[in-house]
Parts: C-alpha cells; sequence; structure tokens
C-alpha cells in the first residue's frame, strides 16, 4: 500500500470513528421520553395549524426554474470572462455559440409567451 492510499484509509477510519463517536454521545447523553409535542415539527414557537399541503400557482414554480437555469449559464460567462486572454478565438468562437444559444432560449420562453402572467389562467399543481 502507497503512502497516499495509507493516508486516505488513515482519513476515512478516524471519519467514521468520529461519525461514530458523535451517534453514540447523541444516544447516551439524549433524552428517550416519546410525547405527542415531540412528533409535531416546531415552527418558531407557534403552534401548527390547519393542513401542510397548500397549493401553489405553478407559474411561481416556472420562474425559478427559469431563474436557476440562467443563473447557472452566468456562470460559465464569467468563466470565460475570467480566461479571455488564454482562451483565443476558438474560445471566443465558443462562448459566441453559447450565448446564442441563450438568447435562442429565451426567445422561445418569449415566443410561448411564459413571462406573460396576464394572460396565462391559474393553472395549479
Amino acid at each position: 500500500m502507497s503512502v497516499e492510499n495509507y493516508n486516505f484509509f488513515l482519513f476515512v477510519v478516524c471519519v467514521l470513528i468520529m461519525c461514530g463517536m458523535m451517534l453514540l454521545g447523541g444516544w447516551l447523553l439524549g433524552q428517550r421520553g416519546v410525547s405527542r409535542g415531540k412528533n409535531i415539527p416546531f415552527e418558531s414557537g407557534i403552534n401548527s395549524y390547519g393542513d401542510a399541503n397548500v397549493r401553489w400557482v405553478i407559474k411561481f414554480y416556472l420562474l425559478g426554474v427559469f431563474f436557476v437555469i440562467f443563473d447557472v449559464e452566468s456562470l460559465y460567462l464569467y468563466t470565460w470572462i475570467i480566461n479571455i486572454k488564454n482562451i483565443g478565438w476558438f474560445g471566443f468562437f465558443e462562448i459566441s455559440l453559447f450565448i446564442f444559444t441563450i438568447f435562442l432560449a429565451l426567445f422561445y420562453l418569449l415566443k410561448e409567451n411564459v413571462f406573460n402572467w396576464d394572460s396565462c389562467n391559474d393553472d395549479i399543481i
């Protein structure tokens, strides 16, 4: 076994021992009483009421998904901007194709009236 493998194996063993010690300590020091109040979720000290199954309008989910998609694409653009001197013309054409693809997706969403909330009905999931 090489030194690198030995160090990694030792690290994994130490992590497992540490996790086991924390679980054992929580089990030994924790309370074991069971009551009805322990099974309800804690919400800022306020007693819960009503049903937790609230129906949300789907347009909020769509907005969240579109935000995540376009936000992650901005991370790729940021890394490209940092390395712009190193990647040359080939990288420039690659990122131009990437930006063109982003604009195609955006124009498709605009064409489908996804961002127009006035015209859509309130579809509920």
